[in-house]
Formats: structure tokens, C-alpha cells, sequence
């Protein structure tokens, strides 16, 4: 059969922003920030094994915390198990299966087999690692009964755009923000050949970012750099996808929910990346003709670690143009603190995350792009017994206690830029 280049003129739609939560604290900061849902994993059966992720027993707390906030929250299940791991993946389900999840996240279909068993009623949402890249795949899912199916990273704007206006009744996501995979969709086989680690499984030890020499046949032993700039080469790994212009593009398209990947990455990047994300969805939504990318979120996103950014595949084969190679880390902030509570006089308790000193320059970031800055005159250590005293600097997990002469909110950040005092 034959399935023409469709384009409709498809109505703006409001996607939810889903967000990472590799473990509580990530869970709360992602809440704070704006999600409308979030994904998290177990310690088996995700593909994010190295996270913290959340004990059985961490799951039950979680989930309410989102649904008592309105937010939606998605099990990871999106390993693919090999025969001797189906029995304790059985058992994993039937201990989850009292818990409300929203929806799993699966790929292999002996998973989803087993889901059906075990969870007849579950929705289940396709993960990337299925590498649905064309609208044959996507009905032959919805035959299977899943509910979303999350688009391969390589799909075009234009293919995406054909793919959900010719499978009616099915939900669609798209990755807006994060780490490119060097493989098809994730699916990689480096980590397991250099390191026994298995992708698949969720042990990635992400080798396509090690640094790498050449070898010529002739001279075992003599090892030849190979330099992009004083960091090294990075020939294996992509820049980071950043989708953040091009909202607009992808809510027309008809996408159910922009992905933000990261449950390995730190509460500054979940909060840097949601708050910008949070924003631009909203005001685009709110008034789709006046909508521009303003120049505060691109510097925004600059701020945290980062690879460089490119738009990946979804304006065609990217080649020299997206997947630029010159991707070492770019770090121009650090995190180094987390606003606890504002007490009843006034002062405000930080924890510590880093060394803070007298004298340093400090961003405090909340919600909807708030972000104010202090120079730091004054630091009271609180104390075991409750008490503060006077200190020059603080170091990390010490809790202070400071005047700030704005308003901000627990779970806010605190960065500095770095190179400051």
C-alpha cells in the first residue's frame, strides 16, 4: 500500500514536557521545574542501570508525590532481557504491578508479552530503543495495542509529520533535548566490546566520549593523537541535541510529548534544561503568532555541561552540518548549592553542594526563568546543635544560612560561573 506525502493543517495541540527522574531528588527538582510527566526506572530492566534510580519500595512515595501534583509517571522497562533474566523479570512485574504507574516503557516484545500476562490493563508506551522510524512500524505497533510510541531520533521533521497524520488514534513522542546516541536509536555494542557492559542491558559505560589514538599496523605500540583541540578527539560521539527553536515545527507536527533525556545527569541540568523548555512550550502555546526563541533560553542551555548543540537528524542527514564532532565538554557554570528552606525570620538555609566562599558571585535559578544573582558578603554556618557561626566559606553538604534580599524557593539552584573566586 501505498502512503502519500501527507501535510494537513493540524491544529495546535499541547504536549506534555516529559522529564527524567533518575532518582527522588531529580523526581522533586523535575516537579518543581514544570514537568507534566516524568520516567523513572527501577534498578534492573531499565537502560539506565548506572543511575540511582528508585528501589520498589522508593516507587510508592514517588508516584504519589506526582499524582497528588497532577503529573504523570512513567516505569522504564526498555532492557532487553536475554532467557536466563525472564524469571526475575516476571517477578520484578508482579511486584510493580500493584503500583500506578501511568504507563510502562517498553521495547522488546518478549517484554511486552510478558507485561500483557502479568498487566493486561497497563498502557504501554514504545521506547526509542524499538527504532520506529517509519509509519509501516508505527501500525504495526498500534496492533500490538501500545498506546505511545517514542520516534527514532533519526526521523525527520518531514517524516514525523507524515507518520502521526497517517496513524490516527496513536500518540507520539519526540526527544527535544539531550545526549546522541552514536548508534542507531542507542542500540550499541562499543561498551560491551570494550568494557563487558551491555548497553542493552542498561550498563552503558559510554565509551564512544574516552578520548582515542591511532595505531598504524606496522608500529604496535606507538600510539598517534589525534586532536580536535586541547581536549582531545571525540570521533565517536555526536554534539547534544537541542530542539528547543524549532517547538513550534514539532507542535504542529502533532507530537504528544517532548522528551527530555538525562536520568544519568545532575538536578542542574534536569532544572536548566525544564525551566527553559517549560517556558518557551508555554508562551508558544499561549500565542503560537507572537512566539519567538528569545535569546535568554539559548544562553540559558550554554550554561550547563554540554557537548555543543546540534538539531541531530530532524532536518535530514545531518553530516557536517549537525553531527559536528568537535564535541567535548562545555562547562562555563557550576552547581553548588540547593535552596532548603525560608525560614520564618526572614533568612533562607542552603545546603552545599559545593565550596562556597566570601566573595563569590551566585545565580540562584527557580522557576519560569526567575533567576537573581548575589554576591556573597556573609556566610552562617549552621551547626549540629542548631546554632549559626560566622565562616569564611562553606564546603559541600554543610548547611548555611543567609540573607538574600529576594524571594526564592526551596529546590532552587545556586551556580557560579566558573573560573569566579
Amino acid at each position: 500500500m501505498y502512503f502519500p506525502n501527507i501535510e494537513p493543517e493540524l491544529p495546535v495541540n499541547k504536549p506534555e514536557l516529559l522529564a527524567p527522574a533518575g532518582n527522588m531528588e531529580k523526581l522533586k527538582i523535575a516537579l518543581h521545574y514544570g514537568a507534566d510527566a516524568v520516567y523513572l526506572g527501577g534498578h534492573s530492566f531499565g537502560l539506565r542501570n548506572k543511575a540511582d534510580n528508585f528501589s520498589i519500595e522508593e516507587m510508592a512515595p514517588a508516584l504519589d508525590l506526582c499524582h497528588r501534583r497532577g503529573v504523570k509517571a512513567y516505569l522504564t522497562v526498555n532492557s532487553y532481557p536475554r532467557n536466563e533474566m525472564m524469571r526475575t523479570l516476571e517477578q520484578y512485574l508482579e511486584r510493580v504491578a500493584p503500583l500506578p504507574f501511568d504507563a510502562y516503557i517498553v521495547a522488546d516484545p518478549g517484554v511486552i508479552d510478558l507485561v500483557r500476562e502479568i498487566s493486561p490493563q497497563r498502557e504501554l508506551h514504545l521506547s526509542t530503543q524499538a527504532n520506529t522510524i517509519n509509519l509501516r512500524s508505527a501500525r504495526f505497533w498500534q496492533r500490538q495495542g501500545i498506546g505511545r510510541i517514542n520516534m527514532a531520533r533519526e526521523m525527520t521533521l518531514e517524516n514525523i509529520r507524515e507518520t502521526i497524520a497517517s496513524v490516527p488514534g496513536m500518540a507520539f513522542e519526540a526527544f527535544v533535548h539531550g545526549a546522541l546516541c552514536i548508534s542507531y536509536s542507542g542500540r550499541c555494542l562499543i561498551s560491551s566490546m570494550l568494557t563487558g557492559r551491555d548497553a542493552n542491558q542498561g550498563e552503558c559505560t559510554h565509551p564512544c566520549r574516552w578520548s582515542y589514538h591511532l595505531v598504524e599496523e606496522s608500529r604496535p605500540g606507538e600510539y598517534f593523537p589525534v586532536l580536535e583541540d586541547e581536549a582531545g578527539t571525540f570521533i565517536f560521539n555526536s554534539r547534544d541535541l537541542c530542539l528547543l527553536e524549532h517547538i513550534p515545527a514539532l507542535v504542529q507536527s502533532g507530537v504528544a510529548a517532548l522528551k527530555i533525556e538525562g536520568r544519568m545527569k545532575g538536578i542542574n541540568y534536569v532544572a536548566s534544561v525544564l525551566r527553559v523548555y517549560r517556558q518557551a512550550l508555554d508562551e508558544y502555546l499561549a500565542d503560537p503568532d507572537g512566539w519567538y526563541c528569545r535569546p535568554e533560553w539559548l544562553e540559558e542551555l550554554s550554561k550547563m555541561s554540554h557537548r555543543g548543540y546540534t538539531t541531530g537528524f530532524l532536518f535530514g542527514e545531518p553530516r557536517s552540518v549537525g553531527q559536528e564532532y568537535a564535541s567535548a565538554y562545555i562547562r562555563s557554570h557550576e552547581f553548588v548549592g540547593l535552596v532548603e528552606e525560608r525560614r520564618a525570620d526572614g533568612l533562607t538555609v542552603i545546603e552545599a553542594r559545593n565550596r562556597i566562599r566570601i566573595g563569590d558571585q551566585l545565580e540562584f535559578i527557580g522557576t519560569g526563568m526567575r533567576t537573581d544573582t548575589l554576591k556573597v558578603e556573609r556566610l552562617e554556618l549552621l551547626t549540629v546543635s542548631g546554632q549559626s557561626e560566622a565562616v569564611e566559606s562553606v564546603n559541600p553538604n554543610q548547611r548555611v544560612v543567609m540573607e538574600l534580599p529576594f524571594a526564592a524557593e526551596p529546590l532552587d539552584l545556586i551556580r557560579r560561573e566558573k573560573g569566579g573566586l
